[in-house]
């Protein structure tokens, strides 16, 4: 199904490392990623599993182009890229509508535009009166309705959410899972979702990647890699060995 439809980006053997500190004079190198190749393909929606620190964030930072790679290739074949995550924050002293002006600028959107679509953002968001209060007085299911709210109206080609959906009231996770649900059917907006819940990626994703050891365990078909991963959890029996040297 995937090679009729056109590749947006390629991983190939990609790696993120880090130096830690470990005293005055001695550090050591920790691999975020270790190993992990996948293609994305226009209208995917991926999800992305595993457990805490294995480097699902990374792999986002890295998508959405924040980063680079250590080793390996990383190619976006010309897509734009929106990321969104609750551990990029938002600046606490600005207000609500300053944060999201200043979110959609960021992501290539004018003033005017974002201006004109506020009154969207700030419905879809649920904010109303609060949306001209410091974000600093939010709580973390306020700032994330406003994130996700914002990321929305940017369209870009490829929408990368970081556990954003699971955060909030039942009302708002569920009309977020219908907006994604939307943009999946319409296919015109690919997308890679961060999840611990294999219930939410088995709804919205047709393909997963599974990431443990900081490598890539298994890619495919979301109910095959989501089976593999739910018999990992009951049995600690991986697909793939992490390589030798790993952080």
């Amino acid at each position: 199904m995937s090679e009729t439809r056109r590749m947006v980006i390629r991983l190939d053997h990609v790696g993120v490392s880090y130096w830690l500190k470990q005293s005055l004079f001695k550090r050591r190198k920790f691999w975020a990623l270790r190993d992990v190749s996948f293609d994305l393909y226009e209208g995917d929606s991926l999800g992305v599993i595993g457990k805490n620190g294995v480097g699902k964030s990374t792999l986002l930072r890295l998508l959405a182009g924040v980063m680079a790679p250590d080793c390996g290739v990383l190619e976006n074949r010309g897509v734009s890229t929106s990321l969104l995550s609750l551990n990029l924050g938002f600046l606490p002293y600005l207000s609500g509508r300053e944060n999201a002006i200043l979110g959609g600028m960021f992501q290539g959107m004018t003033r005017a535009e974002i201006e004109a679509k506020m009154d969207d953002i700030v419905r879809f968001a649920e904010l109303n009166e609060f949306i001209d209060q410091p974000v600093s007085s939010y709580s973390s299911g306020m700032q994330a309705r406003l994130g996700f709210s914002v990321a929305f109206q940017v369209q870009p080609d490829v929408v990368l959410i970081d556990e954003v959906i699971g955060v909030g009231d039942a009302d708002f996770q569920q009309k977020s899972v219908a907006v994604m649900k939307e943009r999946i059917r319409a296919k015109d907006t690919t997308i890679v979702f961060v999840s611990h819940s294999a219930a939410l990626i088995k709804e919205l994703c047709n393909r997963a990647v599974w990431i443990e050891d900081r490598i890539v365990q298994l890619e495919g078909d979301a109910e095959t890699v989501l089976a593999a991963y739910n018999n990992f959890l009951k049995t600690g029996k991986k697909c793939v060995e992490a390589p030798s040297g790993a952080g």
